[in-house]
């Protein structure tokens, strides 16, 4: 799959998943790559419809086979629960009571604080269909809501989970801005190298008629220069540049490179080959 790498760290930690009669395999297994996805480990089922193990759960989990090896059933969310010191209970709409409503970030940052104290935690996601129901969220400490779309508010089950999973992950960070990998480093074009960038699309274009008409040859070219110097290239840009501009005026349409027909253009208007400079 793409995206995994076993020989890096695997991060398993955090609140337990604790889906309350979830229905389908599928839905589990995609809840469980979602968690795999960030960092967390733990899944619980109260009562799932089609029982547990579940083949499509494997399936839909895409490799998170960590998650689905370790998850665990209950008969009821009392049992799932009980051995839990905070549990927030997502939903969707609107629930009159005195339990506080927060927002994902928040709520994972309030999971982060109890999880570095010691303390353990569960977020609890309902049934595909309708949700949780108002006796279920009644043993949760407090909710958890997202700022979706009030007019379709509907999330599906790995979605929701997935939401409140990246959150999670955002507390842990040094900084929001990090990045899990970064662009290898690029040296910066030399001047001489845009120069003869410049000098090699010019000569294509002036033997191709392009500066036309005369007059006009001057503001062309102070335009053509413009747009090939706004952009910050690096050396190895350059050079795909040249040899993009080299193909063009060596091969045409009917005799393309490696077809074996004799390139018309091989010849005529041929520059020096783009020098090749160590990065």
């Amino acid at each position: 799959m793409a995206g995994t790498n076993s020989e890096r760290q695997l991060i398993a930690e955090g609140p337990a998943i604790i889906l309350v009669h979830p229905q389908l395999g599928e839905n589990i297994g995609m809840v469980a790559r979602a968690m795999a996805n960030f960092g967390l480990a733990e899944l619980r089922l109260v009562n799932p419809r089609d029982g547990w193990p579940s083949e499509k759960a494997i399936s839909a989990a895409s490799k998170a086979d960590h998650v689905i090896a370790a998850t665990k059933v209950f008969s009821s969310l009392e049992e799932a629960i009980a051995d839990l010191n905070f549990v927030y209970a997502t939903t969707a709409r609107d629930r009159y009571g005195y339990k506080e409503v927060r927002s994902p970030v928040v709520a994972a940052e309030t999971l982060r604080a109890r999880f570095r104290a010691g303390e353990a935690t569960g977020i609890l996601f309902g049934r595909e269909r309708t949700g949780l129901t108002n006796e279920e969220i009644a043993l949760a400490d407090e909710l958890v809501t997202f700022p979706v779309n009030p007019a379709f508010a509907s999330l599906n089950l790995a979605q929701a989970v997935l939401l409140m999973s990246y959150e999670w992950m955002k507390t842990g960070m040094g900084s929001i801005e990090e990045t899990a990998f970064s662009a290898l480093p690029q040296r910066p074009a030399k001047k001489d190298e845009l120069q003869g960038l410049f000098d090699h699309v010019q000569e294509a274009l002036d033997a191709r008629g392009y500066f036309r008409p005369a007059a006009k040859k001057p503001k062309l070219i102070e335009n053509l220069r413009s747009a090939l110097t706004r952009p910050s290239f690096t050396g190895s840009e350059i050079q795909v540049l040249r040899g993009i501009v080299s193909c063009l005026d060596r091969f045409t349409r009917d005799a393309p490179r490696g077809s074996g027909a004799p390139a018309p253009n091989r010849t005529r208007n041929r520059r020096p080959k783009a020098a090749r400079s160590d990065e």
